[in-house]
């Protein structure tokens, strides 16, 4: 069988969010063939086999080949460990954003409604039960799905295609062995010197793919035919004189443990404590994490390239650097050697540590010109953040960390996108009894501000009572601060004008006292301009707006400029001007969108619709209003509910029907309703574009001193990050 050695140097091109390949795809043509006949006949396909097998990589190749849909996408489900969490994480791989207070599963239903869509569910053997159970439901809800299931086990549903993937055959193995030598020791062939010995290894590996490229990776400082007898002695070690017996499972056990055995002490060493990293993890965070007890941080980095030369890690460019990945089955090698050292719970503490850390940190930077670049870095790491978090919440005695990381995150589920989930964890923290009051009254506030955005008074004004209530008993000025403003928000949202004017001053008041000045207190200034602006004070409206904008100029913030530019459209629009009131709601618009902030979005759809018309463009206005009616569902309550955010709406829709006629505007409506929201977004621009947010930094300039934790809240639970 010949390989076209092009394969190399550029992969077939990949739709939807499938990973790219990064090196050559070594035979499988049979198999390919033979699941793509099952994916055009059957709506659930599961791949299965032994760790190792290949099956991710085959199932994303088929995937990639699929025709006849919409969009194929892929949900890698290794990282997730929370049962609960595996529908956040397909919402999450279809981009999808949701402000509102629906399930998930609803949400991935409503998406999938008119959809032709290839989902490929990676790693759900650990998830099965509830894989299975959501599988099932989107199937049996959403006549354009298919599933492409890849695990060590069927899902277990009816109408599933149960394709069983075996280890390459001799040749294929052989070949595979080649190229993967190739890129290890510059111009490796197969020859009559070492064809008989690379035959004999991949024979002795099943053919496994993982077990084949860990040897080939052996071939930096061993020959084929010592890696061949390194490889008898260890299969000896492992299996006695049952080597013809050998399960596959096993076999890859033996191949991976060949490999752990071949480490040095400190490698061996590394490799495990790495185990404790979800996804992709840094150097810095591997510096901080994994140095100690017979490790130091300054040998890290040398023992981690060996690991990485040996094929244990792999290396990968992201949006926020140079992140590190670890196969799960080598992962959870890895992670059994932790636990026989005894070494597990402390090795996850410190894991926590420097996430809590980074998380502080990326607080305070979200008050800064890195806003954008703080966005980036936390999508990249919440993985080992949501295993923080998970840590910290089944730890008794660190509840009150669970608390105070889910409450510093804030930033991340309000401001890009993330409220569903936020509120997932914010409810949990809640619920637990901490020995830190300050870090469980963080949580009650940022639950009650997430739970206002998403439409559900009840819910804020119950965690934003009991936040007061506990904050005026411990005498916790900066909480009483945080539940006003959210009271006040709450109010304005509900259209009780007068008391949110009255506490939002209030909040303002209280900041001022206390020293606090971050993007929640500029938010509070452009709630209380929202507040005079619908009583009629537009020149106090923008006297604060503009203050905010200036601020924001000073700091480099940009997520609050975008409401205050909201604002002075508003005012903008209501005096005439709409040129002024579309530049600034277009420059909104563009922050809104690098942020994913569906609720700034869309509201500043809403008043270009009203601006368009105005300007003279009623069916352009219209098909604006149907585009924000399809976003609004995502966020919650069409405009709060409220009459006063309602006014633009109402006038816009009147000018239209007025100048289009009913039937003419109901139907350039539809047309909006047919947009995506990244198409409704752009259109909305005119082809301006998002404001640059600006690069993403180097790591070092987001994360704490890697000597120390820097973690831990203050005594006395000081929130002068917001």
């Amino acid at each position: 069988m010949q390989r076209s050695h092009s394969v190399r140097r550029s992969a077939p091109p990949v739709p939807g969010d499938l990973p790219l390949e990064l090196d050559a795809f070594v035979g499988r043509s049979a198999e390919l063939a033979r699941l793509a006949e099952l994916l055009e006949s059957a709506r659930l396909v599961t791949v299965t086999g032994v760790g190792g097998v290949g099956k991710s990589r085959l199932a994303v190749r088929a995937a990639a080949g699929a025709d006849g849909f919409d969009q194929v996408c892929r949900v890698d489900l290794s990282a997730v460990h929370d049962p609960d969490l595996v529908e956040y994480a397909v919402v999450e791989a279809l981009g999808l954003t949701d402000h509102t207070a629906k399930p998930p599963r609803q949400v991935l239903l409503d998406h999938l409604a008119d959809r032709r869509l290839l989902l490929v569910l990676d790693g759900f053997e650990h998830l099965v039960e509830v894989s299975a159970a959501l599988a099932g439901a989107l199937l049996r809800r959403a006549g354009g799905l298919r599933v492409l299931a890849v695990g060590r086990r069927p899902l277990g549903l009816g109408g599933e295609r149960v394709f069983p993937l075996a280890p390459l055959a001799e040749a294929e193995a052989a070949e595979l062995f080649a190229d993967r030598a190739a890129a290890r020791v510059d111009g490796f062939t197969l020859d009559e010197g070492n064809r008989a010995e690379v035959a004999e290894l991949c024979r002795r590996l099943d053919g496994i793919p993982l077990a084949v490229e860990l040897a080939a990776g052996r071939l930096g400082v061993l020959s084929p035919g010592q890696v061949l007898a390194r490889l008898e002695d260890r299969f000896r070690l492992l299996t006695g004189n049952g080597r013809d017996a050998l399960p596959r499972h096993q076999t890859l056990r033996t191949a991976i443990g060949w490999s752990h055995e071949l480490c040095t002490a400190r490698e061996r060493l590394l490799w495990a404590r790495l185990s404790v990293f979800a996804g992709r993890f840094d150097l810095e965070a591997v510096e901080y994490v994994c140095s100690g007890g017979g490790l130091h941080a300054d040998d890290v980095l040398d023992v981690l390239d060996a690991l990485l030369a040996q094929s244990v890690l792999s290396r990968e460019e992201t949006a926020a650097g140079v992140r590190y990945r670890m196969l799960d089955t080598v992962r959870a090698y890895g992670a059994e050697w932790l636990e026989a050292t005894g070494d597990a719970t402390r090795l996850r503490r410190r894991h926590r540590d420097w996430y809590m850390g980074l998380a502080t940190w990326c607080e305070l930077d979200w008050f800064s010109p890195r806003q954008g670049e703080v966005a980036a870095r936390v999508e990249t790491e919440l993985p080992n953040l949501r295993c923080a978090l998970e840590f910290s919440l089944t730890e008794p005695r660190d509840a009150h960390l669970g608390q105070y990381l889910a409450g510093a995150l804030w930033f991340y589920w309000v401001g890009c996108g993330r409220l569903s989930e936020g509120r997932h964890w914010l409810e949990r923290s809640v619920e637990l009894d901490g020995d830190r009051d300050q870090s469980r009254l963080k949580a009650l506030w940022v639950l009650g501000y997430v739970a206002v955005l998403q439409g559900d008074p009840v819910s804020a004004l119950s965690a934003l009572h009991e936040c007061r209530e506990e904050a005026e008993r411990s005498n916790s000025a900066v909480a009483i601060a945080y539940a006003e403003h959210r009271t006040g928000c709450l109010a304005l949202v509900t259209d009780d004008m007068a008391r949110a004017e009255t506490l939002l001053r209030s909040a303002l008041d209280r900041y001022r006292e206390i020293g606090e000045l971050n993007s929640n207190v500029l938010m509070g200034q452009v709630e209380l301009a929202m507040a005079l602006a619908f009583q009629g004070d537009l020149p106090g409206a923008v006297k604060l707006c503009e203050d905010v904008r200036r601020v924001c100029e000073d700091h480099g913030e940009r997520w609050a400029l975008g409401y205050a530019l909201y604002v002075l459209a508003y005012e903008a629009q209501a005096g005439g001007d709409t040129a002024r009131a579309r530049d600034l709601l277009r420059r909104g618009l563009g922050i809104a969108r690098a942020f994913h902030d569906l609720l700034g979005a869309v509201l500043a759809v809403e008043l270009l619709a009203l601006v368009t018309a105005v300007d003279g463009d009623p069916a352009e206005a219209a098909l604006l209003q149907g585009a924000a009616s399809r976003m609004w569902p995502s966020v919650g309550l069409p405009l709060f509910g409220s009459a006063h955010y309602n006014a633009p709406h109402e006038r816009c829709a009147a000018l239209a029907r007025e100048q289009l006629g009913e039937e003419r505007y109901a139907r350039c409506v539809r047309e909006g309703e047919l947009l995506g929201q990244e198409a409704a977004i752009a259109r909305a621009l005119g082809g301006t574009g998002a404001l640059a947010l600006g690069a993403v930094p180097s790591p070092r300039r987001l994360v704490p001193d890697v000597r120390k934790p820097a973690v831990s809240p203050t005594a006395k639970g000081g929130e002068t990050t917001g």
